[in-house]
């Protein structure tokens, strides 16, 4: 073949395209429109090849643990209910709660602060929150509580013995602060 079949510029022996429009060229045994089309699917199979290998591999290997082939299933535990109603409180309404010794219970939470930033702004949310009329309001540190994540200062009002007794005042609450939320305290 001397010329582009299709646009009919000079080609050179062994040339693979077109200089003038860019078209694939046929090949030797090819007939002048027909295209070569087992290059591409050679390069696919190779990946395919490729990509069940590391499959393979990665399944193998994958989710084990050195020494150890035992699967362990975290539950949890039971929920007791407090013979009370109402958890005690010696606080008067005007000054700042604290979480009763060790008691579980239930509470409003209305704001959580890092305690990297200091304890000032939970001490500012709680003297807001209760001259705006909430009462038992207080400041936990949710480091010594195993049902809130460590590292916070957490502004609450209200010590419930149920979590119906705490939901009963959180539209209460939620005048004072739009996001409170009802969390089990536990020791």
């Amino acid at each position: 073949m001397s010329a582009c079949p299709r646009c009919g510029t000079h080609v050179e022996p062994g040339q693979e395209y077109c200089l003038g429009c860019g078209s694939r060229l046929p090949g030797p045994g090819l007939p002048p429109g027909r295209r070569d089309s087992t290059g591409w699917a050679l390069r696919a199979l190779v990946a395919l090849l490729v990509a069940a290998v590391g499959a393979a591999v990665a399944v193998a290997t994958g989710g084990r643990s050195a020494g150890s082939d035992r699967l362990v299933t975290a539950t949890g535990g039971f929920v007791t209910v407090p013979t009370t109603t109402t958890l005690p409180s010696d606080v008067p309404a005007a000054e700042s709660a604290g979480w009763p010794g060790a008691e579980d219970g239930w509470t409003i939470v209305l704001a959580s602060f890092p305690q990297a930033e200091g304890r000032r702004g939970a001490a500012l949310k709680a003297r807001e929150a209760r001259r705006r009329g909430l009462r038992r309001v207080g400041v936990l540190d949710s480091s010594g509580y195993a049902s809130l994540h460590p590292g916070y200062w957490v502004v609450f009002t209200g010590i419930y013995g149920s979590e119906a007794e705490a939901r009963s005042e959180l539209a209460r609450a939620r005048q004072v602060v739009r996001t409170a939320t009802v969390r089990r305290i536990v020791r």
